[in-house]
This record gives structure tokens, sequence and C-alpha cells, in this order.
């Protein structure tokens, strides 16, 4: 299994000497991917609820770099790791617009460039960016057409019911061929759909493993309907953790739990056909040099195992 780490894009520590230390800290270690998240606005009185724990949005996400650009400063000081989404929201740009910066972010790169796309969560977000919230999962399947279409004509034009392209040269082709993996956040009988018929893999957030393993049987069942051969997907798990000081009792785990915790979730998510766990120390109270730390002590534990 490939172990991944999250750069530090939100909260006190979303500068460009965190990005930078992280990025150099986590090749060192050994750590095979860094992974950025996407967020536009932090309403002071959001419209929903985070859909996590107790519905409050985490502080940190009050302050946030662009993912992109900071994968980009990343892949400056990095030479090995790849570089991943978790998420991008697929909606917020036009597509044409999205296909261009994610092309260039994978020539730069050399390749090393994992597309991670979501639908977020807060309608508030939209609003802001002036893109409808309603009817995203058409609005999705056409921007992955779109993509598709860039990354593999030479002359390519799109005529949809959201957005039109006129015929044009495509001169920038990915260093990776068709194209950079795309891998979806998806948790809805529709989104697994989507995964399985669409994209190279599914991007789940940490969850008992008996569940998550559940769902992924899902998806490969769907893939094999499509004609797709299921062993060519991929998953790659985050996990995002509430460390605490005492044990925690297993039926929270992994929503919280002790690093050993943690590590001994990781090693189990390897054994149940987990192909990559990536781990977001940036909502932890830690300063930058301890979560570096404790990064280390991770993965020398899963290592280990």
């Amino acid at each position: 299994m490939r172990i991944g780490l999250a750069l530090p894009t939100f909260g006190p520590d979303a500068t460009a000497e965190g990005v930078v230390g992280v990025s150099r800290s986590a090749e060192e270690l050994g750590y095979d991917s860094l992974w950025t998240g996407d967020r536009v606005l932090a309403p002071t009185s959001p419209s929903a609820p985070y859909p996590v724990g107790d519905g409050v949005m985490p502080r940190a996400y009050e302050r946030h770099l662009d993912p992109l650009l900071s994968m980009t400063l990343a892949a400056a000081h990095t030479e090995r790791v790849r570089l991943g989404t978790s998420t991008l929201n697929a909606l917020w740009q036009p597509p044409l617009m999205l296909a261009r910066s994610l092309t260039t972010l994978d020539v730069l790169t050399g390749g090393r460039l994992d597309v991670g796309l979501g639908l977020g969560w807060m309608p508030d977000e939209y609003a802001a960016v002036d893109v409808p919230w309603q009817g995203r999962g058409g609005r999705l399947d056409e921007t992955l057409d779109i993509l598709h279409g860039y990354w593999t004509h030479d002359i390519y034009a799109h005529q949809g019911p959201l957005f039109t392209i006129p015929e044009t040269v495509v001169g920038l082709k990915p260093h990776q061929r068709p194209g950079p993996p795309v891998l979806l956040a998806a948790f809805t009988a529709a989104g697994l759909r989507r995964v399985a018929r669409r994209a190279a893999g599914w991007l789940p957030v940490a969850m008992p493993l008996l569940y998550l393993t559940g769902l992924w049987a899902t998806i490969l069942h769907e893939a094999e309907d499509a004609g797709r051969d299921p062993s060519t997907l991929r998953m790659a798990l985050r996990v995002n953790p509430a460390l605490t000081a005492e044990k925690a009792e297993p039926e929270r785990i992994p929503d919280a739990g002790t690093l050993e915790q943690y590590i001994d979730y990781a090693r189990a998510a390897a054994e149940a056909g987990v192909h990559e766990l990536f781990i977001d120390l940036g909502q932890s109270p830690l300063t930058l040099e301890e979560r570096t730390d404790m990064a280390g002590r991770f993965i020398e534990g899963v290592r280990a195992g």
C-alpha cells in the first residue's frame, strides 16, 4: 500500500515555508504522495452543516491556499512523490480552464499528478463562484467529457448542454497518456456508478473497514457490468486523525484514536486491499514540527507492520 501525507494548505501553517518544509520532509521520510484540498469560502453562517463530526466546519479552513498553486510549489521542491488533490472541486471553474491547468501541472511535474475531483458539500461556495448547486452530477459528467476530449484529441471541439468549445488545436498534451488518473470522491449510488464507469479510482474518507470494502465491492461490480476491468481501478483513502492521548474504544476508530491505533487501522486497510492511504494532520493542535515528527512515526509504524 502506498502512503501519502496532506500538505499544510489550511490553517496557520498554510505558508510557503510550511508547504516546502512538509514536501521535503515527506520525500525524505519515504512518503509516496502529497495531497491538497479545496476551499473558497468560510461563511460565518453556513447554509449546510459540515458533513463530519459535530457539523461545525474546522477553523483551519478559514485560511486556505489555492490547491494547484500549492502543488506546483511542492513539485518544485521534490523529485519523486506524486501529487494529488483530495479533492479539487470540479465545478468551480470552466472545464476548459480546468483542463489547461491540470495539463500544465502534469507537464511541469513530469507526470506526477493524480486528479482527485469532488463536488463539495456547501451551497454557499457554489453561490460565491456563480455556479448552480442544482444539476451538479450532470455538470460533472460534462466536465469529465471535456477533460477526456482535451487530453486525447489534437483537434477538439465540444457542444454540450452546458458548454460549447469551438474547434481548436490542442498542442499541449499531458505527460501521462491518455491523461493523469482521475479519481472521484463519491458515496451516493449514482456517484459510485460514476466512479465505476468513468474514473481511474475512488477517493473515500476513513470509515469502518467492513463498510469501506462493501462500497468498494459495489464499485468493482458496477465496473465489471460496464465492461471495464475492475483490477485497473484503485482506491486512495483519506484519513483525518482526531488524535487522543488515551486509547479510544474500538467502535470510535477511525473517528478518533491514538497514533498507534491509526497505525493499526492503516495496516488493516492494507490487508483489506486499500491501494493508497494518506493522512491529514492539519486539524490537530500540534505545531508543524510536531506534526512532521508524528508523520515520521506514522509511516515508520505502518511500514514496520
